[in-house]
């Protein structure tokens, strides 16, 4: 049987950080699974999930603990593979517009009003092409429950994009 484990690892930037993780796991027979990293203002930022067999689990903990030594901020949790409550329908949202403050607040705002789960949000700032102005680029996976209204849910948001003056389109 195994133990899934969610890492996040924070560390300054420097070549080597997923090789000492990944050696690590690879110690105490650990599989990589599934991950997101970036660097972020000269630091390195990762989250991922891990499979390590449960016999191994506790050394396998404390040994990623032990990577503070060499610079690496570890926390782990066990992961937990309860299903859902309730069905769920998966939805892709993208939006696009000038960049200002607020902007993700304002989105999943009403996305918890309508019990709607972020699984994974990307975003980006970019120069646009004329006038100097900054573009802000959101992507994000979406769970959204059977009962959840979805025609009430688009107008709300279509309505909040007018707001904003952004470009929000949500599909399946």
């Amino acid at each position: 049987m195994n133990t899934s484990i969610v890492l996040t690892i924070m560390a300054d930037d420097q070549p080597g950080i997923i090789k000492t993780v990944s050696s690590t796991l690879y110690k105490f027979g650990g599989s990589w699974t599934q991950s997101s990293m970036s660097c972020l203002a000269g630091q390195f930022a990762g989250i991922l999930l891990v499979s390590v067999p449960s016999e191994n689990s506790t050394a396998c903990l404390q040994a990623l603990q032990d990577l503070s030594s060499s610079g690496l901020r570890v926390m782990a949790h066990i992961g937990d593979q309860e299903s859902q409550a309730e069905e769920t329908r998966e939805y892709i949202l993208d939006l696009v517009g000038n960049d200002r403050q607020g902007i993700v607040h304002e989105i999943t705002t009403v996305l918890a009003g309508h019990n709607v789960n972020v699984q994974d949000l990307e975003t980006v700032v970019e120069a646009a092409s004329m006038g100097g102005a900054e573009i802000f680029r959101v992507r994000a996976e979406l769970l959204v429950p059977m009962s959840t209204d979805i025609d009430t849910l688009e107008q709300e948001l279509e309505d909040l994009a007018n707001d904003l003056m952004v470009s929000i389109s949500i599909n399946q």
